[in-house]
């Protein structure tokens, strides 16, 4: 039998589910031919197998090898380590793939070898320093195992981004400019954060921002406090909320149950902006509360949805 008729597909999201409002995630790890460790949330993957034949196309970004026929579907297959710059990974392409799905898209990720899939508190995910994010700002987050060793969490959504090219942003509608809106949002991707301001400016909102869940917390812990010493409704001061759902030492998941706990911030939606966007992960936004999931990256249906919500 063919081997790459035989894919390692991953257990079942049901039980993973439950890892809403707990402020955990699962990651693959994998190598890429260096002694580096780097990880992928689970939820992103739907299965590993060895490389199979790759058909070449002309004028693909760097570091796309080809595309696959994988069930009818046709998608490319991007070597990791070529399209980081790793100087190892220039020799050849990986030995296995692992094939992602998120923002809407399907494509084959190619690394050296796949490790294991271990549980990680949020907590322990960290932004990287200066020094770490290097890459070409590729690392989004850093993570360190139980024996001291660190795992490079890739920024995948800005691969995709590279690959696939930036959306044009469609003409929006301008907002009631007699209310004064504003929007607070956190996101740890720098991609996300730079479509999700274009969408405001184009509607003409103001907007405050964290680049991670605890950040913003910790933020919006301080706008509600001020709110209240000044005798005010914090809808008042701001009018929506956008959170990711993956971020750094807090999830969206965990962020959206604070707020939806807190009185204070009765009346304000809670929207869930992410390249999770299967309906496993729609259905554990819904358990924590929010008011509205949208996938990354959509900037048409991210405006229908803001304007959708502040017009209540």
């Amino acid at each position: 039998m063919n081997p790459y008729d035989k894919p390692v597909l991953l257990d079942t999201v049901d039980g993973r589910t439950k890892l809403a409002g707990s402020n955990k995630m699962e990651l693959l790890l994998f190598s890429l031919g260096t002694s580096e460790i780097f990880g992928i949330n689970v939820f992103k993957v739907r299965e590993v197998s060895p490389t199979p034949p790759i058909t070449l196309t002309p004028n693909m970004p760097y570091g796309v090898e080809g595309v696959i026929s994988l069930r009818g579907s046709i998608i490319p297959v991007i070597s990791l380590g070529k399209f980081i710059k790793l100087d190892s990974a220039a020799e050849g392409i990986g030995e296995t793939m692992i094939v992602t799905e998120f923002s809407r898209h399907t494509q084959g990720f190619l690394v050296k070898e796949v490790d294991r899939i271990i549980r990680v508190d949020w907590e322990r995910v960290k932004p990287p320093e200066n020094m770490l994010a290097g890459q070409d700002g590729m690392i989004t987050a850093i993570t360190e195992l139980d024996d001291g060793r660190l795992v490079s969490i890739l920024d995948v959504e800005r691969i995709l981004v590279e690959v696939l090219g930036e959306k044009i942003l469609p003409t929006l509608p301008q907002v009631d400019t007699s209310r004064e809106l504003t929007v607070f949002f956190a996101d740890d991707s720098s991609v996300a954060r730079k479509e999700i301001v274009s969408v405001l400016d184009k509607l003409g909102m103001k907007y405050a921002q964290a680049n991670d869940g605890l950040e913003a917390w910790e933020r919006l812990k301080a706008m509600a406090a001020r709110a209240g010493e000044e005798r005010q409704e914090l809808k008042k001061t701001i009018q929506l909320i956008l959170v990711d759902a993956e971020m750094p030492e807090m999830d969206g998941y965990v962020l959206t149950r604070n707020i939806k706990a807190d009185s204070r911030f009765a009346g304000i939606p809670v929207v869930m902006h992410s390249s999770l966007s299967s309906e496993a992960n729609r259905t554990m936004g819904q358990r924590v509360g929010v008011d509205a999931y949208v996938a990354k990256f959509d900037p048409a249906v991210l405006a229908e949805t803001l304007l959708a919500l502040l017009k209540r």
